[in-house]
């Protein structure tokens, strides 16, 4: 779906129907339009119209999958050794003593989206890939 961004007055930009629906009480609706816009724009390589996208579906209530670039983006060294040791079962607070760190900063490094999966089962797959 397309339609006028009101911020850029003159210009189409897709998925920017959502407004309307937003203020009409159906993030539903404004969500599945910002979903096909960012995809549409993530298939032209409008940059920045994605980004936007992404932003505006988020405070439409949604979540957008992490940009290509970021899903693609291998793990960092600290990363790396927070998804093995969950990954061998082992749960955040064992994790951050294994490692000195706090459990927020295990949190924070257990990068599922990085990875391109939901949740902890996952993670032994997508490491020996």
């Amino acid at each position: 779906m397309i339609g006028r961004d009101d911020a850029c007055p003159g210009v189409w930009i897709p998925g920017f129907a959502h407004a309307a629906a937003r203020r009409a009480g159906r993030p539903t609706e404004a969500r599945a339009t910002l979903r096909e816009g960012r995809t549409l724009a993530d298939a032209t390589g409008a940059v920045a119209i994605s980004r936007r996208a992404r932003e505006e579906l988020r405070l439409a209530g949604g979540r957008a999958p992490a940009p290509a670039d970021v899903r693609n983006a291998t793990l960092t060294p600290s990363e790396q050794r927070v998804a093995e040791l969950a990954a061998s079962g082992q749960t955040n607070r064992p994790i951050a003593d294994a490692l000195f760190v706090t459990v927020k900063s295990v949190e924070w490094h257990l990068v599922y989206r990085k990875l391109d999966i939901r949740g902890r089962g996952q993670l032994a797959g997508s490491l020996a890939a």
